[in-house]
């Protein structure tokens, strides 16, 4: 094992405050090569001894501990190391640089092929079934076994809906399944190449912890304990309240806020309701209590909704109802170990890309609270030059959203 350490800059030079310092310690076959192999314009690498230490939550992961590719790895380094508009040094064994990771590191990614994963009510009896043709994703379903404790495949391919549908298995479910859709791309002519060429992620609630999976923010299995737990605190929270979602179809965002408005003026406190998924323009979900649900029902048709359909969920997702699941997500997020994405992974919070491990534990403990801002992540992919995009996992429902927003988007739907 070696460290390299990465010494560049782009001009104009950023203040001295924008300074980022960073160890990439560059471990198991993921990179084997020598200093010199690498050819990076403007970069010059400094080979250290073995013993330099490197934080931990900047190692590279081996790719053993998740689904990404050993291929191209070099052209994915390059790529993400131009593309930063960043001055990175760094001194043998300094500790404090990850803290020094600046969040801002992705602030001006240019997006030309993202992987767009689902989130739950994606689930479907049968998903799960091309992954057994493909070695790689199977084993997936294989290590699920062993950190769930049951038999995951057997209720992907066999049901029964009820229980696939539940909260603490469809999100499990949707997480293997789709990083299996990964492997199975992976395994067709040219896929390698489509996943080497992605340089931008992104997830619909549950989905942006396949994409941070994806990214090497963490290993699998750690963000299948994440995922499982996420599910457990949700369906927990979602038992001590009587709350529902809804999505309202055929109004803008304006239009779904006076709904709501409204509706809450009819009913108490813990009856209240808001806009909890910014799908699209024309789908909103609004998530609340389960009187004041029942009041944006009742008047949708005067506020001229084409339709209000009641959603499959065990609870108001995405609103304070949540807010008991958030100690024990913190909890878990703490003990786990978060790295530096290799891309931008954009997140459901504030649609914008997070590079500091420890901000993005700080968003995922407060996405189960906080509305999905879906339609400006898409949006804004699509503004700033996106020209190609794949749904990986079960359902079409992203491919949904993003013919919605722009009919000319390119888009592939990648099932397992």
């Amino acid at each position: 094992m070696q460290a390299l350490f990465l010494s560049c800059s782009h001009q104009p030079p950023l203040p001295p405050l924008s300074i980022l310092r960073i160890p990439l310690l560059l471990s198991g076959s993921l990179f084997q090569m020598s200093s010199s192999s690498i050819v990076l314009p403007s970069l010059s690498l400094q080979r250290l001894s073995s013993n330099a230490a490197a934080p931990d939550s900047l190692k590279i992961l081996n790719p053993s501990r998740f689904p990404i590719s050993r291929h191209g790895s070099r052209t994915s380094l390059r790529r993400n190391l131009q593309k930063s508009r960043v001055f990175m040094s760094v001194s043998v064994g300094s500790a404090a640089a990850a803290a020094a990771v600046e969040d801002s590191l992705f602030g001006d990614y240019k997006p030309t092929s993202a992987f767009l994963f689902p989130g739950q009510g994606a689930q479907s009896v049968g998903m799960g079934k091309d992954a057994q043709n493909v070695q790689a994703a199977a084993d997936l379903f294989e290590k699920a076994y062993k950190v769930l404790g049951f038999d995951l495949l057997d209720v992907c391919l066999n049901g029964p809906k009820e229980k696939l549908n539940s909260t603490v298995i469809s999100q499990p479910a949707i997480y293997v399944t789709s990083l299996a859709a990964v492997e199975v791309l992976r395994a067709r002519d040219g896929g390698q190449q489509i996943i080497d060429s992605v340089d931008v992620t992104c997830g619909l609630s549950l989905g942006e912890y396949t994409a941070l999976t994806f990214a090497g923010a963490f290993s699998f299995e750690d963000g299948l304990k994440l995922v499982k737990l996420r599910g457990e605190a949700m369906q927990e929270a979602a038992d001590a309240a009587s709350s529902a979602m809804v999505s309202i179809i055929g109004l803008d965002s304006e239009k779904v806020q006076l709904l709501c408005d409204a509706a809450n003026e009819e009913v108490d406190e813990k009856n209240k309701v808001q806009i909890a998924n910014f799908l699209c323009p024309g789908n909103y979900a609004v998530s609340g209590g389960l009187k004041g649900v029942e009041a944006v029902e009742a008047k949708a048709k005067s506020f001229k909704a084409r339709m209000a359909v009641r959603l499959a969920v065990a609870g108001a997702f995405h609103t304070s109802f949540m807010e008991p699941a958030v100690s024990r997500l913190e909890a878990a997020l703490t003990a786990t170990e978060i790295r530096t994405p290799r891309i931008p992974v954009i997140s459901n919070v504030d649609a914008q890309p997070h590079a500091n491990p420890e901000e993005i534990k700080k968003i995922l403990a407060r996405q189960v609270t906080s509305p999905v801002q879906w339609e400006t992540t898409v949006k804004t992919l699509l503004t700033k030059g996106l020209q190609k995009s794949y749904e990986l996992g079960p359902g079409k429902v992203i491919a949904g959203i993003v013919k919605r927003m722009d009919k000319s988007a390119e888009i592939e739907n990648i099932g397992a």
